[in-house]
């Protein structure tokens, strides 16, 4: 609750949702920095929203591999919220995680008083099942278009321009983690820089009359020299 002249009013909720790939490749130091920068990025999560209470900081996560489960299925406080480690095996079924996304952010269970959602797609490869699909499954859905969406290319091998399509968004592109020095940054600026964005009052105020979320500046890549063997 905020107190604001003329009473109380309730926080809107803001869902924040990782889309995560669990699949074979991502075997390894990939999904071992992914668990690591995610759990890094929860206390920081947390100082945001304690930041913004006019917006409700609600986390969540979808695993994709050989089909797309809940990783954690129910909007969880980020104050309450827990990381699990994910584990790496299968194929990589990313229309299936769109599908599982798209039913979330249908009306109900979100709310007409809600802020647009963050979406945070993770990969580092080429989708196995209809990805085109399933994305046209969640842009029909008004949340999903609203949304704000962003992705992360891990390694070279993942496939940008479906993360592209993902995003549409007019300037910015997927982030390139190369080596697990930058994914921690990049999961660290989309967990915390931009739910700050998300959720303050003059984005909300920018959000009514029409005008997308402003986001910020994109952490830059680091210059230090790395080690061969921590690029992937």
């Amino acid at each position: 609750m905020s107190n604001l002249p003329g009473g109380p009013i309730s926080a809107r909720p803001l869902h924040f949702i990782f889309i995560a790939d669990g699949s074979g490749s991502m075997s390894g130091s990939k999904i071992q920095t992914l668990n690591s920068a995610i759990k890094e990025a929860l206390p920081h999560m947390r100082e945001v929203s304690l930041a913004n209470p006019n917006a409700q900081v609600l986390v969540r996560a979808v695993r994709f591999a050989t089909g797309a489960q809940w990783h954690v299925s129910q909007p969880t406080k980020v104050e309450d919220f827990q990381w699990q480690d994910l584990s790496a095996d299968g194929s990589t079924d990313m229309g299936k995680a769109m599908v599982l996304v798209a039913d979330a952010l249908k009306t109900p269970p979100m709310t007409e008083r809600a802020l647009p959602p963050v979406l945070v797609l993770l990969s580092d490869g080429e989708p196995t099942d209809d990805f085109a699909s399933g994305l046209k499954v969640l842009m029909e859905q008004p949340w999903g278009k609203k949304a704000v969406r962003l992705a992360i290319a891990i390694g070279e091998e993942a496939n940008r321009e479906v993360l592209e399509r993902f995003m549409a968004h007019p300037e910015l592109k997927p982030l390139q983690a190369n080596t697990p020095e930058m994914l921690v940054k990049y999961i660290r600026w989309a967990s915390t820089a931009v739910l700050q964005a998300a959720s303050a009052p003059a984005s909300q105020a920018r959000l009514a009359n029409g005008v997308n979320v402003p986001l910020p500046a994109v952490p830059l890549p680091s210059a230090d020299p790395t080690s061969a063997n921590d690029v992937w």
